[in-house]
């Protein structure tokens, strides 16, 4: 059974840094592309970006690019996502997905496994 979960999130002023985790469990996941969406009150589910488990690679959205990096460690098979720069805009639930067989998906349909959130609040 594939289990993700996240944490890391929290409360922070606008300008710091936050670092989520995501710890996956239950399967290999070599051939597969975490990704990372957020979605905040009232809106659609955002992809934020994504990292190819087995060659490490990243993309982004736009907004967060130069900001935001993910990263993984095949040891303890986790994801991350270190958040700089923070803006009150970046304030959201963020999730962590699996998704085999994909590139860099940008919707949610994509991805097979989600994690159940974490919440992350920058203040101004």
């Amino acid at each position: 059974q594939v289990q993700l979960v996240e944490s890391g999130g929290g409360l922070v002023q606008a300008g710091g840094s936050l670092r989520l985790s995501c710890a996956a469990s239950g399967r290999t996941f070599s051939r597969y592309t975490m990704g990372w969406f957020r979605q905040a009150p009232g809106k659609e589910r955002e992809f934020v970006g994504a990292i190819r488990w087995s060659a490490g690679t990243t993309y982004y959205v736009d907004s967060v690019k130069g900001r935001f990096t993910i990263s993984r460690d095949n040891a303890k098979k986790a994801v991350y996502l270190q958040m700089n720069s923070l803006k009150p805009e970046d304030t959201a639930v963020y999730y962590c997905a699996a998704g085999s067989g994909i590139e860099f998906a940008v919707v949610p349909i994509a991805y097979d496994y989600w994690g159940q959130g974490t919440q992350v609040t920058v203040s101004s």
